[in-house]
């Protein structure tokens, strides 16, 4: 089978696309036919060295597919050949064929599509954590999401449309505005006044939570133009850069600084993330999120999406199709 390898941790280019053994299943374990793979900004960060987390070379990065199971191990009891399945891993999703313990993976209702699914688990994760557990926010409250036409940042406006708040969302161009708006944002501005549009927008009070993928400058802007009371999410570093907090303005202002690391809350409490993926499985059953599938490329340009994607040419989701 084919798959996308790195072999060496470097520029994002160097990714390879070659022939490597079909996978076997063991006791706990499932290999299904990927009909879909999500294409995430931390599968960049990894292959250049730069994540949290460093496989052991060569790895095969990815850290969502679905598709139907193609075999199962002789302990799996949950799946069998056939079923459709979408499976969340560290990595090992840019390939033909996935192999999954059998604890990562999660039974797919017949109107989700495989495109919907990848989209869910990451992107719609994050912002689900994000907002859910990590900010709480309330009915009411205003919401400004940064990065707002990428994927998480169109999940975290519809989830927090879902939740009541007021979006006010956040990006580089009139494209990326006008996508923000149809899919629930209340209001959309550019970064070229940050702080002039957030205070106009909320009559001086600021924002009850920010939703922050982006970092560097503007990340202190919003830092000081939080509410009393305020959540300041911290979700990663889009821009390259990553922003130091003055502490003073979280004192004066009244504001918290929360950290989201989503990949490590899957790990340390996957009963909580079980029950949050049913609930966005939920929401995609009815039609209350609808993830924007920008672009299906072909696994094989794998490489060619992420550079774009980490120099922020993209909108919304893009899968990759083996």
């Amino acid at each position: 089978m084919k798959a996308i390898l790195c072999d060496t941790y470097g520029p994002i280019a160097g990714l390879d696309w070659r022939d490597v053994p079909e996978p076997r299943p063991a006791e706990h374990e499932i290999v299904l036919a990927a009909q879909a793979i999500g294409v995430n900004y931390p599968d960049g960060l990894l292959v250049q060295g730069l994540y949290q987390a460093r496989p052991e070379l060569p790895f095969v990065p990815g850290m969502e597919a679905a598709g139907r199971v193609e075999s199962v191990g002789s302990k799996v009891s949950r799946f069998r050949p056939g079923d459709r399945v979408v499976v969340q891993l560290s990595h090992g999703a840019y390939a033909e064929k996935v192999l999954a313990p059998e604890a990562a993976a999660m039974a797919l209702p017949d109107a989700v599509s495989f495109e919907t699914a990848c989209a869910l688990v990451c992107g719609y994760g994050t912002s689900h954590h994000a907002l859910k557990q990590r900010a709480a926010l309330q009915p009411g409250e205003t919401l400004l999401v940064l990065g707002a036409a990428g994927a998480t940042g169109i999940a975290a406006i519809e989830i927090g449309r879902i939740m009541g708040a007021r979006v006010i969302a956040v990006a580089s161009s009139e494209e990326k505005r006008a996508l923000t708006l149809a899919k629930g944002a209340d209001a959309a501005i550019g970064y070229e006044d940050l702080r002039g549009d957030i205070k106009r927008l909320t009559d001086g009070q600021g924002v009850d939570v920010a939703f922050d993928p982006v970092g560097g400058d503007a990340f202190e802007t919003v830092a000081r133009a939080m509410a009393w009371n305020g959540r300041l999410l911290v979700v990663g570093f889009a821009s390259g850069t990553i922003p130091k907090l003055a502490v003073n303005l979280a004192l004066v202002k009244g504001f918290a600084c929360v950290g989201v690391f989503w990949g490590a809350f899957t790990q340390k409490e996957p009963d909580v993330f079980a029950r949050n993926m049913a609930e966005l499985m939920g929401w995609a059953v009815t039609g209350d999120v609808a993830p924007e599938i920008s672009e299906r490329a072909r696994l094989q340009d794998a490489a060619d999406v992420l550079t774009r994607m980490h120099a922020r040419q993209t909108l919304g989701k893009i899968v990759l199709v083996p």
